[in-house]
């Protein structure tokens, strides 16, 4: 009698997606200024071996590393757009009337 024993599963590959490399946003899911831009790609796997994708090609998601949470790329149009270089929760932020007011003096309050 003859027995053979195969191990089946899935195995997930993942790496920063390249040109976002240095991109830490706010995850959508625990608020934290933590997560990264990924390239995930799912493979089915046969006694450990990697066979078959389970998509033509890799998801492109941000991924908070603290809460385990991933979301697509295209629901987060601050990235795209930015590449992660937004002001969170107003840090950062750009003087709505440019450098000339940031450099005026500020205001002497007078107390009678």
């Amino acid at each position: 009698m003859v027995f053979f024993f195969f191990t089946c599963g899935e195995h997930t590959f993942t790496s920063r997606l390249k040109g976002y490399e240095d991109v830490t946003v706010q995850c959508m899911n625990c608020g934290n200024v933590s997560a990264h831009v990924f390239k995930r790609w799912q493979w089915f796997t046969l006694c450990f071996v990697p066979i078959i994708p389970f998509s033509f090609k890799p998801y492109h998601e941000v991924g908070c590393h603290i809460c385990r949470f991933f979301q697509d790329i295209k629901y987060r149009p601050d990235v795209e757009a930015n590449h992660g270089q937004i002001p969170m929760n107003g840090y950062g932020a750009q003087h709505p009337a440019g450098a000339a007011a940031a450099a005026a003096p500020p205001e002497q309050h007078q107390y009678k």
